[in-house]
């Protein structure tokens, strides 16, 4: 009799996950479907620099609410995923993979360091025209474009890389401890502050100030390792090792205490990522810079410049105050969103911890943002990058590759999987955390409501025409 139960709670869970495989992978078709039908209609519209809103083959408002329907529809299907022993058997898939991790690790800091060293020369040493220097190319194409979509797509190889990590390993544990009240509220600060010296300033395009920005990175770098220790820095401090581990949790590749281990993109986010509010603060700060880097270019922005800095603002004030206030915007929109979800569960959870269940999703939207932004730029240019970093004092320089035009395609579609992959993140953390099923649904509608939000924004910067960044 114990043996017959057995076998038939076996069956019943056997087929509860075939049921649960079956509407998950009706979600994934629907939801790629529509994404690919979206992106289809608006083919003509995709890429960051050559979009233009008179080339869409639809009202430009009904390709955003298309595409916030997209977010919406996926949101409904993931909610008939509802066996929870499917929802961790997804999570939990992974198979183990044996790299040389010493021989990476090397190879890692050999890279990273020759990479230094040719921006630091060549930025101070080389050709002064953009399109000829090797520290722009290989700063903006090779290591912000190219690499750093590396560390989504397949895994975070940053920690190996850092050249400022492996320049300030010899300093120590630093001389005191780091203030645990300022949690990393000073990352969010520094993440901000980069931002705005790359829109504002002429780093993305003179050699030189990109060399002494560099260099000052280097110095700050040496700085706070020599006063808190190099794993409290780059843990808790540096924005960059901040962004790329954050990255590294949307990739199919994770390292763990035993090797690595390959699964299923976004399944590592929903690991305890944050430790408090002051990091999912610098998650919504990592998803509006890279919104606002994209906003600067665009003709709504030119506008706003043309009638704000003539009338008597000084152009840099205006970038810093709609940098901190967008900013402001939106970590104000993802608590209110908790709050809402606090009241819809109900739960006795705070607000705050709320959003540092949900905030990890945020990930998979910020990943999506930067492969929009960055794809056909990355394309385009990364010629250059092989030939500069070969020849980088040779002035001469390759003719940039042609993108095909279905490729423009893809900021759209990566806008809306990205999306649709933080609504099933979502899902499984809310059904991992609440009790009640009709609980985790309903502590899902605020947020579901941000991602639209988030979506709709993102799709209208991609779609408009690139415009160079104005009075700056």
């Amino acid at each position: 009799m114990v043996d017959r139960r057995r076998g038939a709670r076996s069956a019943a869970r056997t087929d509860g996950r075939k049921r649960g495989l079956r509407v998950a992978a009706w979600t994934v078709v629907a939801a790629a479907a529509l994404a690919v039908g979206t992106s289809g209609v608006l083919a003509h519209a995709g890429g960051l620099s050559n979009a233009a809103p008179d080339r869409l083959s639809v009202p430009a408002w009904l390709f955003l609410f298309t595409g916030g329907g997209v977010v919406g529809a996926s949101f409904l299907l993931a909610s008939f995923v509802t066996d929870r022993e499917f929802i961790e058997y997804v999570h939990n898939y992974a198979r183990p993979v044996s790299l040389p991790r010493r021989a990476l690790t090397w190879l890692g800091r050999l890279v990273g360091l020759g990479g230094l060293l040719l921006v630091v020369v060549s930025g101070f040493l080389g050709p002064r025209a953009p399109l000829e220097s090797a520290a722009i190319l290989v700063v903006w194409v090779g290591w912000w474009a190219g690499y750093a979509m590396t560390t989504y797509l397949v895994g975070n190889t940053w920690p190996a890389v850092d050249p400022f990590r492996t320049l300030t390993l010899p300093l120590g544990s630093g001389l005191r401890d780091y203030p645990a009240k300022l949690g990393a509220w000073p990352s969010v600060v520094f993440l901000l502050a980069l931002v705005y010296v790359e829109v504002t300033s002429a780093v993305a395009d003179e050699p030189r100030a990109l060399a002494t920005l560099v260099v000052a990175y280097v110095a700050v770098t040496a700085i706070g390792v020599g006063l808190f220790g190099s794993a409290t820095w780059f843990e808790r401090v540096d924005p960059l090792a901040r962004i790329f581990r954050l990255y590294g949790a949307v990739a199919p590749v994770r390292r763990t205490d035993d090797g690595y281990r390959v699964g299923l993109p976004g399944t590592g986010l929903r690991e305890d990522l944050l430790g408090d509010t002051s990091e999912v603060g610098f998650v919504v700060a990592l998803v509006w810079a890279t919104t606002f880097d994209g906003l600067t270019s665009t003709p709504l922005w030119t506008d706003a410049a043309d009638l704000v800095v003539p009338a008597g603002v000084p152009a840099h004030v205006f970038y810093a105050l709609v940098l901190v206030a967008g900013y402001a915007v939106f970590l104000g929109v993802f608590y209110a969103a908790a709050a809402f979800s606090r009241r819809t569960a109900p739960t006795y959870l705070t607000v705050d911890s709320i959003m540092m269940l949900f905030a990890p999703s945020l990930l998979a939207i910020a990943a999506a943002y930067h492969l929009a932004h960055y794809f056909t730029y990355f394309l385009g240019l990364s010629p250059l990058v092989v030939e500069a970093a070969v020849t980088p004092f040779s002035g001469g320089v390759a003719n940039s590759l042609v993108v095909p035009g279905w490729l423009q395609a893809v900021p759209v579609v990566s806008v809306l999987l990205g999306h649709v992959v933080a609504i099933w993140v979502a899902h499984s953390i809310a059904f991992e955390t609440f009790p009640s099923r009709i609980q985790a649904l309903r502590s899902q509608y605020a947020v579901t409501v941000v991602m639209i939000l988030y979506t709709m924004t993102s799709l209208w910067i991609v779609t408009q025409p690139e415009l160079p960044t104005p009075y700056v």
